[in-house]
């Protein structure tokens, strides 16, 4: 392919639309990729701490999934299937409820939906209010669950909002666990919202929720909160949503992150590496009973992706048939928090957040965060900021890095904030 030679604006910025974003961050040109590491055309490497922002958590080019989605391709497989039988989904249903619900004692169903997270969310959205024949959903403050009107709509980024153009209706926003401090029991100001025939709230349809906040700044739920908000979707009539999109398929360390929390939600939302190779593939896990859906009433081009449940169901095999692969995430989780803890204690005020894989640092400003992240590109190190003012230098590493690539990343990471921090302590001067 030949390289963009002219003098004038490149192909991206004559062609490309304004709304692309990490390109403006890692501004280069990539070309190859394999497990934890990216190429670029001018051949420097660069370890991988974004993952596709969760979308690549077995890494890059994962052999055994190219393999098989090779030998599909080249045998004639099904391409495209709408939503009809193919073998491909066949297997893809059947791995996954071996190995995936049936250890976990859940009886859901699963609902292809369009390809990417968004489309889970606005179907979990739909049916939820389909099921109870209210329209209000509970979202909460920080959350993140797409860029469609309606699931755009449960979104707290201002930023975010604005670019929808409308009013975002149907959603009230609640305050997230920690939202106004460690000693503010949020959960009690939600029930008393809820209790108060005055209080202006509307019958809700459903509870949305992220047990781990990936872009509203990696803030974790503890158990005993998600459980009372569990208690209070069932005592008020409502549907628990648990959108796993970004924390889910291990990145927690858990294929759910709200495994061993003591909560079953209603309906699942997942997306991002669910593929397992990077491919668009989006599905809502429901249990049965609310899986009332007419033919057709929720559909789309692409529900469901044939090539995407190829490597899904290889990712399946490979890393859930026995419990090697989740003792690994706990172990490498381990190193996570040891090696943030030594960068947090390096900036003033700053703290981990998250949870296992799904790690970062508060360094209390957006604008030493985004240095940061801008230093370790110069250096070979690929790795983005989250949060309200993205004041979270967050970590979503492939969960299959080794213990070296981990550290060398990380070694890069603390020689970048020691320079940022130099840098502002002399602008600062």
């Amino acid at each position: 392919m030949p390289k963009d030679t002219s003098n004038g604006p490149t192909i991206y910025a004559r062609r490309e639309s304004e709304a692309r974003s990490y390109c403006r961050s890692f501004p280069v040109s990539f070309t190859s990729a394999r497990g934890s590491e990216l190429t670029d055309d001018e051949g420097k490497t660069y370890i991988d701490f974004l993952a596709g922002c969760s979308s690549l958590n077995y890494g890059h080019n994962d052999p055994h999934m190219k393999a098989a989605l090779v030998e599909h391709i080249m045998s004639d497989g099904i391409a495209h299937g709408l939503d009809m039988h193919t073998d491909a989904k066949e297997a893809f249903l059947q791995t996954f409820e071996r190995l995936i619900l049936e250890p976990r004692g859940m009886d859901h169903k699963v609902m292809m939906v369009g390809p990417t997270g968004t489309n889970a969310v606005e179907a979990a959205m739909k049916l939820a209010r389909k099921v109870t024949g209210r329209t209000n959903i509970i979202a909460f403050t920080n959350g993140f669950h797409g860029m469609t009107v309606g699931a755009l709509a449960a979104t707290g980024n201002k930023g975010k909002r604005n670019g929808g153009g409308m009013p975002l209706q149907g959603v009230t926003h609640m305050p997230y666990e920690g939202a106004f401090g460690p000693d503010v029991d949020t959960l009690a100001q939600i029930e008393m919202m809820l209790e108060n025939p005055s209080s202006g709230l509307d019958a809700p349809a459903a509870f949305l929720v992220e047990p781990v906040q990936g872009e509203g700044g990696l803030n974790a739920a503890s158990a005993e909160w998600l459980r009372g908000i569990a208690r209070l979707a069932k005592k008020h009539g409502a549907l628990l949503i648990a959108d796993d999109i970004q924390a889910g398929i291990g990145r927690t360390g858990t294929f759910f992150s709200f495994e061993e929390m003591g909560v079953e939600p209603d309906m699942i939302p997942l997306a991002k590496s669910l593929s397992g190779f990077g491919l668009p593939f989006a599905a809502l896990l429901l249990k049965p009973e609310l899986d009332v859906w007419k033919p057709a009433e929720h559909n789309g081009t692409f529900r469901g992706n044939t090539h995407a449940f190829i490597t899904a169901r290889v990712a399946l095999e490979k890393f859930w048939a026995d419990g090697r692969f989740q003792k690994s995430l706990a172990e490498k989780a381990q190193l996570i928090e040891h090696e943030l803890n030594t960068i947090a204690e390096m900036v003033p005020g700053a703290y981990l957040k998250g949870r296992g894989l799904m790690r970062g640092v508060d360094v209390g400003s957006g604008e030493l965060a985004g240095a940061i992240c801008a230093a370790a590109f110069e250096r070979g190190l690929i790795i983005e900021t989250s949060g309200a003012d993205d004041e979270v230098v967050k970590v979503l590493a492939p969960l299959t890095t080794s213990e070296e690539t981990f550290r060398k990343g990380f070694e890069i990471l603390r020689e970048s904030v020691a320079t940022s921090l130099n840098n502002h302590k002399i602008a600062a001067e």
